[in-house]
């Protein structure tokens, strides 16, 4: 299993519309960087949702559900996309402020590629952040 995090702009998509649909796909990347990652997605991975600009902070936790297809929002079949389900919200949510403060994340791809809207997140980083933010996982 691989872990990831991926970003969304609260304003364009929250989480409180992921919990709501339950499974939705993670359409709309277009930097080939993303979408390698996007690429590299297994069935039962999980990723951070992260909410971007406004609020830049880690909110829940999703898992993919279907590997990478073509987006159906592109008009290039090269552009892909993921199903991902809801896991469970984070508690206490983790701002990037408190990231960038913390030791053990350091290293984050986060911090070194900061505009990449999907993102590796070592398992180390994934175990550190859920125990922070306290993770209640969905059975």
């Amino acid at each position: 299993m691989a872990f990831w995090l991926v970003k969304s702009e609260p304003e364009a998509f929250s989480w409180a519309q992921q919990v709501q649909n339950g499974v939705e796909p993670w359409t709309g990347v277009r930097n080939y960087q993303a979408r390698n990652n996007l690429s590299a997605m297994k069935n039962g991975d999980l990723a951070f949702f992260y909410h971007s600009v406004s609020e830049k902070r880690i909110v829940g936790v999703v898992q993919v559900v279907r590997e990478a297809y073509p987006d159906p929002t592109a008009d290039d079949p090269r552009w892909v996309c993921v199903d991902v389900k809801v896991m469970g919200a984070l508690t206490r949510p983790v701002s990037l402020a408190e990231i960038k403060a913390d030791p053990a994340l350091a290293d984050m791809a986060l911090l070194k590629q900061s505009r990449l809207s999907v993102a590796p997140v070592t398992e180390e980083e994934f175990r550190h952040l859920t125990q922070i933010g306290e993770w209640v996982r969905l059975s």
